[in-house]
């Protein structure tokens, strides 16, 4: 299914919003590492990581933009859902299929 998904640029965003928000939650969870237990070491790669998928998140929602032609209010709808814990997944559902 992964192939599938792979061979369009609206599958390669699904993935990566996916990823993206997981990579989101998951900062949420190093971040009490770093500030309860003194562990800074995850919350930096799990930083790293949130912020190249972040940014690749921002190039794939502007190709399949213009490639699927989407209207205004859908372009801020997927970036707004990348500031919004969960917010990837729900998008998935609402606007990228």
């Amino acid at each position: 299914m992964v192939n599938n998904l792979l061979k369009t640029a609206l599958g390669r965003l699904r993935i990566v919003a996916f990823l993206e928000g997981c990579s989101y939650l998951l900062l949420g969870f190093t971040m009490i590492l770093k500030y309860k237990y003194g562990m800074p070491q995850p919350n930096y790669v799990v930083g790293l990581a949130h912020g190249i998928l972040f940014v690749l998140y921002v190039v794939l929602v502007l190709q399949v933009s213009f490639i699927h032609r989407w209207n205004f209010t859908k372009i801020v709808g997927a970036f707004l859902a990348s500031l919004i814990p969960f917010g990837t997944f729900y998008a998935d559902k609402a606007l990228f299929r």
